[in-house]
């Protein structure tokens, strides 16, 4: 998670700067209050690239070698720094103290704690390629199956649960939490699935299969949830038009789709995860 991450570089030998967007105005390639870290000879985070942030982590450098405290820079997105922009950015240069990297966990705490949820439900080919995509993005990945076996497979730093009645583990799922079902059996995916829409609530949920699979889901939602409706359900998943069914490459059409989910107009507006996960994307 952020904030495990965060507390190994901060903890590490030697000072640390902080750099702040403090006011944005026009065009710029992150939003005000995003942060990076900066040491000697490492970095943490991105307030957004390029030579705008080539020159202010030059500063921050700079600061910490002469020992300052603080510095503020003001700069202007254009052609004087080999940017198009076109905005404007100022930044709070800070030699971090001992209360400031403690307050700088605890933001990074609280937004890992509201991290939207991903339930990959099947530890199979594509469900480990999966979680080890997920492990870097902005969601808490929760990979689960029924068979300690195949999760033994999975190296990604994700939560790994095995569980005997994964019905249950989608029943208490937060709301707006993203469903990924592609289990080794195609009842449970249709008992996962059918728990997954009933809710109501999530974000995405997708089925691993064929449109046949998914018409065959459908007729059996009219005979075993009562009419249950299938409209809000993505299957086969990953379909973005690629030949290719490697579990990499379905993996990633995956993923894809779940994040475009979690970070759309209507997920935004989600008081779970939508700023939370905008937000930590930019760090």
């Amino acid at each position: 998670m952020q904030a495990e991450r965060l507390r190994q570089f901060l903890d590490a030998p030697g000072p640390v700067a902080s750099l702040r967007l403090t006011r944005v105005r026009g065009s710029s390639p992150r939003n005000m209050g995003t942060e990076m870290y900066v040491r000697a000879e490492s970095l943490f985070g991105t307030i957004g690239g390029g030579q705008l942030e080539h020159l202010a982590i030059a500063a921050a450098r700079d600061l910490l070698a002469a020992g300052n405290l603080s510095h503020h820079m003001d700069v202007p997105l254009g052609p004087e720094i080999g940017q198009c922009c076109g905005g404007r950015v100022e930044i709070a240069l800070t030699r971090m103290s001992t209360s400031d990297k403690e307050a700088a966990l605890r933001e990074a705490e609280a937004q890992d704690a509201e991290l939207p949820a991903v339930y990959i439900l099947g530890a199979g080919h594509v469900g480990r390629a999966l979680a080890d995509l997920f492990q870097h993005m902005p969601v808490r990945a929760v990979l689960i199956d029924q068979r300690e076996e195949e999760l033994d497979q999975s190296h990604a730093q994700v939560e790994r649960r095995q569980s005997a009645i994964p019905e249950i583990d989608v029943m208490n799922a937060a709301p707006g939490s993203a469903f990924i079902v592609l289990t080794h059996d195609h009842g449970l995916d249709f008992l996962l699935t059918s728990a997954a829409l009933q809710r109501g609530d999530a974000a995405y949920v997708g089925m691993i299969g064929s449109a046949t699979k998914r018409a065959k889901f459908a007729s059996w939602t009219q005979d075993h949830c009562d009419g249950l409706s299938v409209a809000d359900l993505i299957c086969p998943i990953g379909a973005g038009g690629s030949r290719d069914k490697r579990p990499a490459v379905i993996a990633a059409q995956v993923a894809a789709e779940v994040i475009t989910a979690l970070t759309s107009e209507t997920a935004a507006d989600h008081p779970a995860y939508g700023e939370t996960a905008l937000h930590i994307a930019a760090q």
